[in-house]
């Protein structure tokens, strides 16, 4: 008993949404303390020794300028680890930034989130790296029920909640009661899969090639799951003509932007059906009251909302901050350690 006491006093334990694309970090009694780019600046050396340049912020902004010694690597793809090594050198510096760069005298209980029906041998590796960067102790916990914890929805409910987490690598698609996934669907096409549609897109229409930062500036900026007639917006890019192999600027719409991202957004579209057509009768029933809620950075294309609703006939909500659910739901958990013992996944 004393000992916990100490652990208590001494350590931060952590809640880690390990994205795709972002990595979010809550520290117990702090809140929110690390929001980065999940990327890694790496030099290789003549005998192709890794050293780390770069992380988060600072390595994104390298993505597509580097010269060849250099590679900014995104070593999480879909939501699972691609590098471990440069996963855990990520890990570390981000643990270690979110102490204030000082050394704890407990290492830290983390809780780390990770997409739905991984499989063992990605589990393993998500645990072992956080155990190498310094923690003592690790929980996983699936990111639908993490998104919605995060986003209010009552997860302990007799009645189920439906949620729709659209992150960068994957989208989760859940229906939750009673603190349990009743029947989740997890696909590896989010907002990667969406910049790569815009790319491809412009290459085709404009040929132009422009690179996955002026991609997501675009679907940022003037994305649109539907296309308008009034209120269109129009963005000046800058990229290399595939013709003339000169650099060009070319003016895009955001119906152009709709257009391209049909693709992804009716695979998504395709997840919820499949997700309510496998829901029980009776929890269906809660959902035509309840409705859907969104999460997750791809929950903030404009009219997203709107085409969900199109297409399910349910009520359809927006998480109230999209981008920080998971990692809140995650923190809320890490404060409730009764509510942690029913949904951390087995090891």
């Amino acid at each position: 008993m004393f000992f916990n006491s100490l652990y208590k006093l001494f350590s931060n334990d952590l809640a880690i949404d390990l994205g795709t694309a972002m990595t979010l970090i809550y520290v117990k009694g702090k809140g929110i303390v690390i929001n980065e780019p999940s990327v890694v600046a790496v030099e290789k050396d003549a005998r192709g020794v890794k050293k780390i340049l770069a992380v988060g912020k600072e390595a994104k902004e390298m993505v597509g300028r580097t010269p060849g010694s250099i590679t900014a690597i995104k070593p999480m793809k879909d939501g699972v680890i691609a590098d471990f090594e440069v996963t855990e050198a990520m890990l570390r510096y981000f643990i270690l930034k979110a102490h204030q760069n000082r050394r704890t005298l407990v290492r830290p209980r983390i809780i780390i989130c990770i997409p739905y029906g991984v499989t063992d041998v990605e589990k393993r590796a998500v645990k072992e790296s956080a155990e190498s960067a310094g923690a003592r102790e690790v929980f996983l916990v699936e990111e639908p029920m993490a998104a919605s914890i995060g986003a209010g929805l009552p997860v302990s409910d007799p009645s189920g909640s439906m949620i729709v987490d659209i992150g960068g690598g994957t989208t989760e698609v859940a229906v939750i009661a009673l603190s349990g996934i009743v029947f989740s669907k997890s696909i590896r096409v989010a907002g990667n899969k969406m910049d790569e549609a815009i790319t491809n897109y412009i290459k085709r229409k404009h040929n132009l090639l422009i690179g996955e930062i002026t991609a997501e500036e675009l679907k940022i900026k003037i994305g649109n799951a539907l296309t308008e007639e009034a209120n269109v917006k129009q963005m000046n890019i800058k990229g290399r003509d595939l013709i003339a192999g000169i650099p060009r600027t070319v003016l895009v719409t955001s119906n152009e932007i709709a257009e391209a991202l049909e693709e992804p957004l009716q695979e998504i579209l395709e997840a919820i059906k499949v997700t309510l057509e496998r829901t029980p009768p009776e929890l269906s029933a809660d959902l035509v009251d309840r409705g859907i809620m969104l999460s997750g950075g791809g929950a903030l294309l404009r009219n997203l909302d709107v085409l969900v609703r199109e297409s399910s006939g349910l009520p359809v909500r927006v998480a109230d901050d999209p981008l920080t659910a998971v990692v809140m739901g995650c923190g809320y958990v890490l404060d409730h350690p009764e509510l942690l013992k029913i949904i951390a996944l087995p090891l």
